[in-house]
C-alpha cells in the first residue's frame, strides 16, 4: 500500500521560524508512515490577475505540489490576530483556477491547522481565520484536534532550538490522527 502524502505548509518564510521547527517536529512524529514534505514558496510573487494566465512558474510549481499531496497540513503564526500576508497570498494563488478547464487545487483536500507563538495565546485567532478561509475554499478541514502551541521560548534550546516538551504528546495525537483523516 502507497503511503499517504502530506505537504506543510507553514505561514513564515524564515528559515528558522518557530512554525517550521514545528512542522519539522511534526513529520518526526510522522515518521515513516506516511512521506512528509515542506512547501517551499518564497519565489511565489504576489497574486496579480495581470499575470495570473499563464500562471508564472513558481505558482505552477507550487500547484503540482498541492495536486499531488494527499492532504494539507498549515502550520500558521499569529501575526495582529491573523495569520500572515505570505500565508494568504499563496492560498489566493492556489484558490484561483488553474485554466478554463481546470478548477483550483485545495477543493476536497483534507487540511490539519496547528501553530506556535512566543506569546500566551497560542495561535487560535489566527487558526480560527485560517480555518475559515480554506473552509470557504471547500478543504476538508479537520477542527479536532488543532494543536495551539503557547509560550514557546519556554520549549527551545539556548540556540533556539525548538525542544517540544508538554506540546510534543499532542502534536503526536494531531499527526496520528490525521493520518487516519487523510486515509
Amino acid at each position: 500500500m502507497e503511503k499517504v502524502k502530506i505537504l506543510a505548509i507553514v505561514g513564515s518564510l524564515r528559515k528558522d521560524s518557530l512554525n517550521r521547527q514545528l512542522a519539522l517536529a511534526a513529520r518526526e512524529a510522522v515518521g515513516g508512515r506516511a512521506d512528509f514534505s515542506l512547501l517551499s514558496y518564497d519565489d511565489v510573487p504576489l497574486m496579480n490577475q495581470d499575470i495570473e494566465y499563464p500562471a508564472p512558474g513558481a505558482v505552477s510549481r507550487v500547484r503540482g505540489e498541492v495536486k499531488a499531496a494527499d492532504g494539507i497540513w498549515f502550520f500558521t503564526p499569529e501575526y495582529n490576530h491573523f495569520f500572515p500576508g505570505v500565508l494568504k497570498n499563496l492560498i489566493d494563488w492556489l484558490s484561483r483556477p488553474i485554466s478554463k478547464e481546470q478548477p483550483q487545487v485545495l477543493a476536497g483536500k483534507p487540511a490539519a491547522v496547528s501553530g506556535i507563538t512566543p506569546g500566551m495565546s497560542g495561535t487560535g485567532i489566527a487558526q480560527d481565520h485560517l480555518i475559515t478561509l480554506i473552509s470557504f475554499l471547500n478543504m476538508d478541514v479537520m477542527n479536532a484536534p488543532r494543536l495551539t502551541v503557547p509560550n514557546a521560548m519556554g520549549q527551545v534550546d539556548e540556540n533556539g532550538r525548538l525542544k517540544l516538551k508538554g506540546s510534543y504528546p499532542f502534536l503526536k495525537t494531531q499527526a496520528d490522527d490525521f493520518i487516519s483523516f487523510i486515509g
